[in-house]
């Protein structure tokens, strides 16, 4: 089962500059985890494949597709949680 962290951001979104740290621990933690970040400028048909219209938004997924999703600047309690029900 692979299970995926994606971090939808943008460099000027000061929410994502507080996100930034919580994935990078979880990143540390979870060494099976693929965690991505896009840029949502650079890559806004990924953003908008996945419906994103608020930054930061998280989106935790496994093989079977998405298990859950974040708005605005989560906890790393919340993430822990999905990534779990996600397999990992």
């Amino acid at each position: 089962m692979t299970v995926t962290l994606k971090d939808f951001y943008a460099d000027w979104c000061g929410p994502c500059k507080t996100q930034d740290p919580i994935l990078e621990d979880l990143e540390a933690e979870y060494g099976d985890v693929e965690f991505e970040k896009i840029d949502v400028d650079a890559e806004q048909d990924i953003a908008n494949e996945y419906q994103v219209r608020s930054l930061p938004t998280l989106v935790v997924e496994n093989d079977d597709g998405i298990v859950e999703r974040f708005i605005g600047v989560t906890q790393a309690e919340e993430i822990e949680q999905a990534l779990q029900e996600a397999g990992a």
